[in-house]
């Protein structure tokens, strides 16, 4: 029961919430409304760029939406998106501050710093404070070359640093994560692994030739699919450039089906190598038709960028493994997704920025040099059992049960 009485009141900051694209908002929709059917939950949000017009205040399957004031700038641009987020930041401090005292702050990492308000607000009125971190920053900024100042990157560490010490509990979304973040300061007593997860009632397989796959003319051909984010992380050059290796192959598609900070300069790398008859590019599939877009390929391509091992990783591959299609990983061997990938057989992985070797294998699956059906499969069995919406649910209440118990 909370201190107030009633039941417990968990106080949740983060930028980004429904009904936005990006990762961090669905994952995050969906753990809230799951902890919406035992506690009161209130999320402090920003406002979205493209929905400046939603209500500041409303309540949405049982969780309760705040939208502070905040710019909303298309995120491309760096100092747009710093903009988005210090706004957010002091915004979600002053309401933090004023609001019911709550028994609770969860706290994701968009913008990477919302740990130390979390903190800040949780020292203030006494609670504890848990931490989901989706990345680990600012190294994933450094090593793709996006943050070079080194006053910046050095106040940014430290930043980080402070909450990662002081956080109640924080939790890594794979090993190698959870190793970075020890080894960031990061008491190990604090730590736990709890990965991503996939509601596999939802996605699910579809045959290989079904209507999406039809209206967009993948019918009866080998379908290679990069779907979701089109960013600096994925190494999506890696995929167009492997596209020149395989103007040959009159049966073969490339599709890249998403958007992102990169999305013009990669259609336009596309177009300068003269690879549009091999490479297409769709936008975003809304998630009702991701069960027939992600079936409509043969194989999907998850690409990270050399050195982002352990820093962040793609939740996209749960979707895939999800309507039983293979994967082939184009990342370093200690990277999450590789590991995972070769403990259960439900792929091929390959080293990162490697468009000859890519087409390579690329080439070797569609001429079914591999038992991709069996490794769909697999996939597909694995998320059942290991990274099911249901099964991360229960285990983010035990946690919650912890601490609030603490």
């Amino acid at each position: 029961m909370s201190r107030n009485g009633g039941r417990p009141r968990i106080l949740v900051l983060n930028q980004y919430y429904w009904p936005g694209v990006e990762a961090t908002a669905h994952l995050l929709t969906e753990l809230c409304e799951a902890l919406a059917e035992d506690y009161e939950v209130e999320v402090v949000t920003g406002v979205l760029h493209g929905h400046e017009g939603q209500p500041r205040e409303i309540e949405h399957n049982g969780v309760r939406i705040t939208r502070v004031a905040s710019t909303s700038y298309e995120r491309s641009a760096l100092g747009r998106r710093a903009v988005n987020y210090f706004s957010y930041l002091g915004s979600a401090l002053s309401h933090a501050l004023s609001s019911a005292r709550p028994d609770l702050i969860l706290c994701m990492t968009d913008p990477p710093i919302i740990g130390d308000l979390g903190v800040l607000v949780g020292r203030r009125v006494g609670a504890p404070v848990l931490v989901i971190s989706q990345d680990v920053f600012p190294e994933i900024a450094t090593e793709l070359h996006r943050l070079r100042n080194p006053a910046v990157v050095g106040v940014l560490g430290a930043l980080v640093g402070a909450y990662l010490k002081r956080a109640d509990r924080i939790v890594a979304i794979g090993e190698t994560m959870r190793e970075r973040l020890e080894a960031k300061g990061a008491p190990s007593e604090r730590l736990c692994v709890i990965p991503n997860w996939v509601d596999t009632r939802a996605i699910t397989p579809q045959p290989r030739d079904n209507e999406w796959a039809e209206k967009h003319d993948l019918v009866s051909r080998f379908v290679v699919m990069h779907s979701g984010n089109v960013g600096h992380a994925q190494d999506l050059d890696s995929l167009v450039r492997a596209a020149t290796f395989l103007r040959d192959r009159d049966d073969l598609q490339i599709v890249i089906a998403g958007f992102g900070a990169r999305h013009t300069e990669i259609v336009a790398l596309a177009e300068r190598l003269e690879v549009g008859e091999t490479v297409r590019f769709l936008p975003y599939q809304k998630r009702s038709r991701l069960p027939l877009s992600l079936s409509s390929a043969d194989v999907h391509v998850v690409g990270l960028a050399k050195g982002l091992a352990g820093y962040v990783v793609p939740s996209r591959l749960y979707g895939i493994l999800s309507v039983g299609r293979p994967v082939i990983v184009a990342a370093e061997d200690e990277s999450e997704t590789s590991r995972l990938v070769k403990d259960v057989g439900c792929g091929i992985v390959i080293p990162p920025s490697r468009p000859d070797l890519l087409a390579r294998t690329i080439r070797e699956a569609a001429d079914g040099a591999f038992e991709l059906d069996e490794m769909g499969r697999r996939g597909r069995a694995h998320v059942e059992e290991e990274a099911d919406r249901v099964v991360a649910m229960e285990r983010y209440r035990a946690l919650v049960r912890e601490m609030l118990a603490a």
